[in-house]
């Protein structure tokens, strides 16, 4: 048992059974198992505050130090229950929803695409089949949605963005006083080494990015 575990088990024995702090803090212990009934009870504790109650200053700062459960997976519980919660509400209020539900890992990629705006209402209801199908493998089924929704490529650091600014006016600056004939020759070959430096920079941040 990890002191994670013997933590949260000392705080459960100490709480009143059938209490919501009690109830959610049994569920995370069985999270793999039941990730829909604490994703809900994530939700509620989350849009009423509750953790304001038993001390805590944020919902993040309770999922943490209470279910030691860190942001980003509860982040990811909360937006996945809200996902199925909005496509199956009907199934989500079963009592054997936990074990009748898609795998958390296959909502979480559904979840993610649709708040990037890359799956509607319709296409979930193409795909509905195959998530409810306790025969389907969840490697596969996550396999195939991450290829069919991809994320999108992460932006580039604002220092590589910015050098490569810089190198693409300094290019322009560099071809426009070769064109020139006003221009002494000498001026427009320095502008074309300057150019040439700006873009090594720029290719060197990309490389550290």
């Amino acid at each position: 048992m990890t002191r994670a575990d013997a933590q949260m088990r000392t705080l459960v024995e100490s709480l009143p059974q059938g209490s919501l702090r009690h109830t959610i803090l049994t569920s995370a212990r069985r999270f793999k198992a039941t990730w829909v009934e604490l994703g809900k009870l994530l939700v509620q504790v989350r849009d009423e505050a509750r953790y304001e109650e038993w001390g805590y200053p944020s919902f993040e700062a309770y999922c943490l130090k209470e279910l030691h459960i860190r942001k980003p997976t509860a982040l990811k519980l909360t937006r996945s229950f809200s996902f199925l919660d909005r496509h199956e509400p009907e199934e989500v209020r079963r009592q054997d929803v936990g074990e009748r539900a898609p795998a958390f890992e296959v909502v979480e990629v559904l979840a993610d695409a649709e708040e990037r705006g890359q799956l509607t209402a319709e296409e979930y209801q193409e795909l509905r089949e195959s998530i409810w199908n306790p025969e389907k493998p969840t490697v596969s089924l996550r396999r195939e949605f991450n290829e069919r929704f991809p994320r999108p490529s992460p932006p580039p650091p604002a220092g590589e963005v910015r050098m490569r600014r810089f190198a693409q006016a300094a290019r322009r600056l560099a071809g426009e006083l070769s064109a020139s004939g006003a221009v002494p020759p000498a001026v427009s070959e320095r502008a074309a080494a300057l150019a040439e430096d700006l873009e090594e920079l720029a290719a060197a941040a990309a490389t550290r990015a």
